[in-house]
């Protein structure tokens, strides 16, 4: 399953992230990541939710964060959520944001992960087929 909290800068997007993060490590069964481009939020986490800082890993590329997540999820079978704050940015996401969320969607099925995705964009700009996807617009 993804899912895309959207919305412009300053909207409020990762506070609503953090919470989501929090309540569901609460009632999960396996273990949560999250994914950031810093590590400014990290107390703001429940400690038992891994924060992983994106641009300590020197990912260059789109294809590049698709294989980080890959080998995240293959180090991990409990795995059962992955929280990706500034999507955009640590994923490099330009115009490849549809090809992007398939790839991540065909990760999310054949591993039964969930991703949830902050997205620094109105609900409007994101393409048709992921409207659905959508459950918070801020």
């Amino acid at each position: 399953m993804i899912d895309i909290i959207a919305g412009r800068k300053g909207r409020g997007k990762t506070k609503v992230l953090i919470q989501k993060a929090n309540d569901d490590i609460k009632v999960t069964n396996g273990t949560i990541v999250y994914l950031d481009k810093n590590n400014k939020h990290m107390y703001e986490l429940n400690n038992q939710i891994r924060l992983i800082v994106v641009p300590e890993f020197e990912i260059t590329d789109t294809d590049m964060f698709l294989g980080f997540i890959s080998g995240i999820i293959s180090q991990d079978h409990d795995l059962d959520k992955i929280f990706l704050d500034s999507f955009l940015t640590i994923a490099f996401i330009e115009n490849n944001f549809t090809d992007c969320i398939l790839k991540l969607d065909n990760l999310s099925k054949k591993f039964d992960v969930d991703f949830i995705i902050s997205a620094s964009l109105d609900k409007t700009e994101i393409p048709e087929q992921f409207q659905e996807l959508v459950s918070v617009a801020l």
